[in-house]
């Protein structure tokens, strides 16, 4: 599941959650869209709303002003260490979903960037061409033949499905930013981590303003078809479903 633009702590992101699915599993019956992937469409839509309105109050100025402020350099040792976290999680996943290779290359780039990249502050392994694989819960679940759900828009957390979110505690788990003991450390990394992951996406964030005519569409199939892709590690199967849309798992 990706990490959804949002500089709320992660110790609150599984109350969110939760609280969006007992809200939703009351909206159940609830009709009036014309995507059978998206039977909540005008509850998701107002909480849609209400997240663009949010990122464009407090998230992307804040996130404008990091990218400004701190040297590119800086910036991308950033993103290498935070993502050499990610890759530990990656390699735990890989082995759930029996990918050998995959969780290989997890374990090789781990180590690789530890060792000789100062904790992951430099991308040795990307640099040896040990492309990484981005790997989590919700992914494992769909391998073990857990079917996506309904489309979901949590509120400051954005776009998922209902697989993502029963997914999500164990992704939070899986998070070693969680497992840091002092408090305000562990914070600062979380504001830090969402600060870095909110500059990485502003110049599509403005070509999504510009072009876009429904955001919200293009918001929700763009998310769709990259878990899609993410599941299937970039070869989805092409035949389409009975009733139109591609096929999922």
């Amino acid at each position: 599941m990706i990490r959804i633009s949002g500089l709320v702590l992660r110790s609150t992101a599984w109350r969110i959650a939760v609280s969006g699915v007992l809200l939703l599993s009351g909206c159940a019956t609830t009709t009036g869209s014309s995507d059978p992937r998206d039977p909540l469409e005008p509850f998701n839509r107002s909480v849609f709303a209400f997240n663009d309105a949010a990122d464009k109050a407090i998230f992307k100025p804040a996130a404008t002003l990091y990218r400004d402020l701190t040297p590119a350099l800086v910036r991308t040792g950033v993103s290498n260490f935070l993502g050499n976290l990610d890759d530990v999680w990656s390699f735990a996943n890989s082995l759930l979903q029996f990918k050998g290779q995959a969780a290989a290359q997890s374990f090789m780039r781990v180590n690789v960037n530890t060792l000789f990249g100062f904790g992951g502050i430099l991308d040795i392994a990307s640099e040896a061409r040990i492309e990484r694989q981005r790997e989590d819960f919700g992914q494992t679940l769909a391998v073990w033949g857990v079917k996506d759900g309904p489309y979901i828009v949590l509120p400051l957390f954005g776009p998922s499905t209902l697989r993502d979110v029963v997914a999500w505690p164990v992704d939070l788990k899986g998070d070693l930013l969680a497992g840091i003991d002092h408090i305000r450390t562990r914070n600062t990394f979380k504001v830090l981590d969402q600060l870095d992951l909110r500059a990485s996406f502003l110049s599509l964030g403005d070509a999504l303003e510009d072009g876009a005519l429904d955001k919200y569409t293009f918001t929700r199939e763009a998310f769709l078809q990259r878990r899609r892709n993410a599941v299937f590690d970039g070869n989805p199967p092409d035949l389409p479903a009975d009733d139109g849309t591609p096929k999922r798992p």
